[in-house]
């Protein structure tokens, strides 16, 4: 979204036309639930008439009829036992996110990947009255763990107390719903790994072989994987690890690395022979395809899991090692194979289990129950292959009724700004740093979830941040919530007023009972990002009710006028309430906030397929104030070159205070210069722009002549970019690839 595009909702949000009969007009030719959202963010101009959708009367009806049952309608909130366990009869859904390496700190990418998708999809199934268990934990066995020890001169599990700490600190100020938050190190890994292992064993689905590894006689050790780093031999990439090449993300063995390096002494290694274990991947292959055509047939698969799936297996699998010369890791319980370890990649998956076993003893009734519970796997692209070919391998060899998956959902990357993220560069916003931006940790999870990289990769913006929060949660959101609460305080004493329903009235109710239908559609098939332009979508709806029918104006008026007053303020309360648990799975504490002010019941807080009345006449509210802080251009500005990379730590800025650039500072650009804002000029412009859009939709309504609309939209245009000169921005933003303007 451009700034421009930006200046158009947040007027559009709050300057609507004021003609009931404009507004009829735009309830019945809205477009299908969140198209509308598409085209706010986008630069294209909008479609012609003929492709917007309108109602039909049979969803209007339902729509007025839902609303008329009531609260009472609703189900009841389910509340599960402790620890949560599968019930017969419903639906047993168990959630787990990629485990993160304990050896660093998760940067935003880390996070939006794993662990916040996989909470906000545990948030909305809890909601949807699904028995719901959510585990994660920290990945601490390995190579990388060694490394980090060596790298800070402690113990492999000093490191790894020290980090699981860091993580489950981050995580908390996420509000990361977690029903456990485990960690590998423990006996019943221990246990659980080595049970797999004797059954593989014992069923012949282990092989022995001799291994050309790496050895570095300056260290006087093999060299796993993540010891070695080299030149990829697929793509040339310089910096390939020994296990995989981030650049073109093929797997490889240490040994095929061009110009090898011991990352421990940059020595340069030689090849030995070491005996080793591995998974006989062939002879499960039948197995493997019979299951994956059986899981994509009924699951939910991403279509990058489903693509990167297929090219491990299109030329048929080989045998994978699964034993490392470690000392940190779990111990392999074979003679002639006790001095080894089992890889991370055979054991970190185990992890799952072994994390719900600590939380509870009856952990085989959710990991050995596959007729009973729903799995869903949730990571970043590079982790596919190991819970699509890999652990199910492990699992269907071990032939003991283990819970797969039947659902993978992997998001793409997500970028910095113009790069990468990387704590060494002190490029980018890592999971310690957020908190100290002053930022709250739900504007974060906000934005961090809009950007979800579904279908591609995205990259974090600090412009966008601002634009998305000033425009999406402040202008829209925001807004319309304050103002449906402040009505009811206002104008009715704290009381929601008597509602007696027009046919327009009724029509907004099927249109926003369109758009939470289509967010549970969405959510359904974990397309999360979609999902929240719903919610964005019935807020737009709701500043635009209020805007055309005026209560503050009409409640001034005759009996009729203010009965219509009272009628539009408790539809918006209860738009907000709507919104506040639709919201929930996104920004838990801004959702909790709203059910305060607005004394939302507990019983009502359960997401259903209708819009009900969840508000009556007579019900309460509380003291109702601002949700969301506007975020200033300076602030952002001086946040950006904190995270830019190779800056002091004493540029490090308070979040509220503005900042003086130092001598050493070079100077702002000459866009970012701005002259002091005009209010009496701002508000004429403002006026103006308004006006300007209500011409431009009328004369679109009329079906005029396309070269008088596009005279006046560029009149229009030209408008917003005086408005945007006028707040003292720069209407100068940069237009997404693939969308300049001609």
């Amino acid at each position: 979204m451009t700034l421009l595009e930006a200046c158009r909702d947040a007027a559009d949000s709050v300057l609507m036309p004021k003609a009931l009969l404009e507004f009829k007009s735009y309830l019945q030719k809205q477009p299908p639930p969140c198209l509308a959202m598409q085209r706010a963010t986008s630069n294209e101009p909008e479609e012609e008439e003929g492709s917007e959708r309108a109602l039909t009367e049979e969803e209007i009806a339902a729509a007025a009829d839902a609303w008329a049952r009531g609260a009472a309608a609703l189900p009841k909130p389910w509340q599960p036992q402790k620890p949560v366990l599968p019930v017969e009869g419903m639906r047993n859904v168990l959630i787990t996110s990629a485990l993160p390496y304990v050896n660093n700190v998760p940067h935003l990418g880390n996070i939006i990947g794993c662990v916040l998708s996989a909470d906000t999809f545990a948030r909305y199934c809890r909601l949807r009255n699904w028995n719901t268990l959510y585990v994660c934990g920290t990945d601490e066995y390995g190579t990388a763990t060694e490394t980090k020890a060596v790298e800070e001169g402690l113990t492999p599990q000093e490191i790894c107390n020290k980090y699981h700490t860091i993580h489950a600190d981050i995580y908390r100020w996420f509000d990361i719903s977690f029903d456990c938050f485990g960690r590998t190190t423990t006996p019943s890994q221990t246990t659980i790994a080595q049970d797999i292992f004797q059954r593989l064993l014992a069923r012949g689905f282990l092989l022995q072989d001799t291994v050309e590894q790496l050895r570095c006689e300056g260290c006087q050790r093999f060299l796993a994987d993540r010891f070695v780093e080299g030149t990829c031999p697929f793509c040339s990439y310089e910096e390939a690890r020994g296990d995989q090449c981030d650049k073109c993300g093929k797997l490889i063995n240490a040994v095929e690395l061009k110009n090898p390096q011991c990352k421990l002494c940059r020595g340069v290694p030689t090849v030995k022979p070491t005996q080793h274990l591995f998974l006989d991947l062939p002879k499960l292959e039948e197995r493997l395809e019979a299951w994956l055509e059986q899981s994509w047939a009924t699951g939910d698969w991403t279509a990058n899991a489903r693509y990167i799936t297929r090219s491990w297996i299109r030329d048929g699998l080989k045998p994978r090692c699964i034993t490392r010369d470690l000392k940190w890791g779990t111990p392999v319980p074979l003679d002639g194979f006790r001095d080894k370890v089992f890889y991370v990649w055979f054991d970190a998956p185990i992890g799952y289990l072994s994390i719900t076993a600590n939380y509870t003893d009856q952990w085989e009734r959710w990991w050995k129950n596959p007729q009973q519970v729903e799995l869903y796997n949730f990571m970043a692209k590079d982790n596919v292959p190991f819970h699509s070919v890999i652990f199910p391998c492990s699992l269907l060899g071990a032939d003991d009724n283990y819970t797969l998956v039947n659902h993978l959902i992997a998001t793409e990357y997500l970028n910095y700004e113009d790069g990468k993220f990387s704590k060494s560069r002190g490029v980018g916003v890592f999971g310690d740093m957020a908190k100290d931006t002053g930022i709250p940790a739900d504007i974060w999870r906000f934005y961090l979830l809009y950007l979800r990289p579904e279908g591609q990769d995205s990259a974090f913006s600090w412009s966008d941040l601002m634009l998305k929060n000033n425009s999406e949660l402040l202008n829209n959101l925001g807004n319309f919530i304050n103002r449906a609460g402040m009505f009811v305080c206002k104008f009715f004493g704290g009381t929601v007023p008597n509602m007696v329903l027009t046919p327009d009235d009724k029509r907004l109710l099927a249109r926003v009972t369109l758009e939470l239908r289509q967010y549970h559609q969405l959510l359904e098939k974990v397309r999360i990002r979609e999902a929240l332009r719903c919610i964005l979508s019935i807020s737009r709806h709701g500043n635009q009710y209020i805007q055309v029918n005026e209560p503050w104006k009409r409640i001034k008026g005759d009996e009729k006028d203010r009965q219509h007053a009272g009628t539009v303020t408790g539809v918006a309360v209860n738009m907000a309430s709507l919104l506040a648990v639709m919201l929930q799975p996104y920004m838990p504490s801004v959702s909790l906030a709203i059910q305060g002010q607005l004394c939302i019941p507990p019983d009502s807080f359960v997401l259903s397929h209708d819009f009900t009345c969840t508000l009556p006449p007579g019900h309460r509210v509380g003291t109702v104030s601002p949700l969301f802080q506007k975020l200033e251009n300076d602030r952002v500005e001086a946040l950006r070159r904190r995270f830019g990379g190779g800056q002091p730590e004493d540029l490090a800025v308070e979040p509220q205070a503005k900042q003086t650039p130092s001598a050493s500072q070079p100077p702002p650009a000459p866009e970012t210069l701005m002259a002091p804002i005009d209010s009496q000029r701002l508000q004429e412009l403002t006026q103006e722009v308004a006006r300007q859009g209500n011409h431009v939709r009328q004369l679109k309504a009329n079906k005029a002549e396309k070269a008088q609309i596009d005279m006046e939209v560029a009149k229009l245009l030209e408008l917003k970019k005086q408005l945007a000169l006028a707040e003292g921005k720069s209407p100068e933003v940069s237009v997404p690839k693939g969308k300049q303007k001609k």
